[in-house]
């Protein structure tokens, strides 16, 4: 069953529109990535799903009995959010603030909720350490585990791995991925991170001046043939490619150094296609 819909919904600020007629829906235990260029509304989305600003148009129906409340949300660290002074306990606590309605105090319940999470995350051992002196990787790792206090139905991740070196980024998405696939915790996840979409996902919603909404397999598929742009496309997808796939890429690419858009990725790609074991491709 559908815990969020999304029906012709116009996205916009101050009046202006900047996404319309967009139409998606999220199924219990979905990994949905949303992917496209910076400015196309990705985050505008998404504080539109926590309801933190209202769609200029269409409706966002939340289904099985879910709450707003029930929404966990990572968004995308600030400089002075980095700086925090409270330990790692109180920061993950204070995700069950949302549910405690009038209670001043956590119960038993959700201290021993919070700390089945935090050895879930692999945090318990920094529980009493300050926030602000940790690396960006634990930080991150603190926000997820209280995001996951408020909820165990769906997280709302605002590109998680922003500003990670690579070990970090790989514990992060591997923590998501083992609360998306053995908790069946839902995940709708801003990310630019093409490869990691085609390893993780179920779903993808792509927006841009082409808006596709699909599964990763569909996805996948319709960059192979083109349908979408070129530059973004990954090695790992070419990789994966059949010659005729390759030349219509190829193609695509040339058109871009006829029109004069040829970019620093597009040559990347060329050479990548040059070089991936059929230079027939290239020259047929």
């Amino acid at each position: 069953m559908s815990l969020i819909t999304c029906e012709n919904l116009t996205l916009g600020y101050e009046g202006k529109a900047i996404l319309s007629g967009l139409n998606f829906s999220v199924n219990s235990g979905d990994y949905l990535c949303i992917v496209g260029e910076n400015g196309s509304g990705k985050s505008t989305l998404m504080k539109t799903l926590l309801h933190l600003q209202s769609p200029m148009s269409g409706s966002i129906i939340l289904g099985d009995d879910l709450k707003i409340n029930e929404i966990g949300y990572l968004p995308q660290q600030t400089a002075l959010q980095r700086d925090f002074p409270a330990s790692v306990d109180e920061i993950v606590m204070s995700g069950f603030l949302g549910r405690m309605g009038l209670r001043p105090f956590y119960n038993k319940a959700e201290k021993k909720e919070a700390h089945e999470l935090m050895e879930k995350t692999r945090i318990t051992d920094l529980a009493d350490r300050c926030y602000r002196q940790l690396s960006g990787g634990q930080q991150q790792r603190v926000l997820l585990t209280r995001a996951l206090c408020a909820t165990r139905k769906i997280l709302l991740l605002d590109e998680p791995v922003s500003g990670l070196d690579p070990v970090a980024t790989a514990d992060m998405y591997q923590i998501i991925n083992e609360l998306n696939k053995e908790d069946r915790v839902t995940i709708i996840m801003i990310s630019h991170d093409i490869g990691e979409v085609a390893t993780y996902a179920s779903h993808v919603l792509h927006i841009g001046q082409k808006v596709f909404f699909g599964t990763k397999e569909e996805y996948l598929g319709t960059y192979a043939l083109g349908e979408l742009d070129c530059n973004e496309v990954s090695q790992y997808e070419i990789a994966k490619m059949t010659v005729e796939e390759k030349r219509k890429m190829v193609s695509r690419i040339c058109q871009d150094v006829y029109d004069s858009k040829m970019t620093d990725e597009s040559v990347e790609k060329y050479l990548f296609l040059c070089d991936s074991k059929s230079k027939e491709v290239c020259y047929a």
